[in-house]
Parts: C-alpha cells; sequence; structure tokens
C-alpha cells in the first residue's frame, strides 16, 4: 500500500495545461490516474492511440467534440466522458474558467508524456 497526494508529484505541462500524474507505469497498477487541468478558453485536438482514456470533470465547464464536430458532448462537474475507441476528438474548456479532470489511462502512461499541439493532426501518445 502507499499513499501519494497531488503534491507530491510534479506538475507536466501537456499543452493546454497541466496533469498531476498520481499513478504511472512504474507503480505496477496497470492504470494511470491523473490530476488533469485544462487551461480555459483552450481547444485541443488529441487522440490517444495506444491508451484508452476516462475523464471525470471536478470543476469547470467545456465540451469534447468527434473529430469531424458531428457529435459535441458537454462536459460539467459530474460528467464522464471515455474514449473507448481511441477516439480523435476536441476537448474545448470554457472561456470563463479552467476545467479539471480525473483522468484515467490504461495502459498506464509513463508520466512524462506531452503533447504537440502545433502539429499537424491530432496530438497522441
Amino acid at each position: 500500500m502507499f499513499v501519494r497526494s497531488k503534491s507530491d508529484v510534479r506538475a507536466v505541462e501537456w499543452g493546454n495545461g497541466s496533469s498531476h500524474r498520481l499513478l504511472v507505469a512504474a507503480d505496477n497498477m496497470g492504470f494511470t490516474v491523473a490530476d488533469t487541468l485544462v487551461r480555459a478558453g483552450t481547444k485541443s485536438r488529441l487522440q490517444y492511440r495506444r491508451h484508452l482514456e476516462a475523464c471525470y470533470c471536478i470543476s469547470g465547464h467545456g465540451e469534447v467534440l468527434a473529430a469531424d464536430g458531428s457529435v459535441v458532448y458537454t462536459i460539467e462537474p459530474g460528467v464522464l466522458y471515455a474514449l473507448d475507441q481511441h477516439d480523435a476528438h476536441f476537448l474545448v474548456a470554457a472561456p470563463q474558467g479552467d476545467m479539471r479532470l480525473i483522468s484515467i489511462f490504461n495502459p498506464p502512461l509513463n508520466g512524462d508524456e506531452v503533447h504537440d499541439l502545433d502539429g499537424d493532426g491530432f496530438s497522441h501518445y
């Protein structure tokens, strides 16, 4: 058993926010848990080709859009979204304030991954 606090891990700047990766591959739990901040007013092109991801919103507001824009989901506290098909998507934080998510990745992240949001296509790792 172990206990880890958000203050025990350094924040990783992932592109349009920061992520405190509380569990990573080295912890041998088989998944990652991260406290993720998405900066207000940002729009991120994302895709996880090697990981499945689920995010639970604990504060702020935003949207998740399908890559082609055909489906839009409103994200607010108490809402979970799951990327169960390695879905390319846009994550948009409302301009009124940052959005905070608890993110779960399977398989786990190493912990130092970052996005390239300036490149062509959807950023992935």
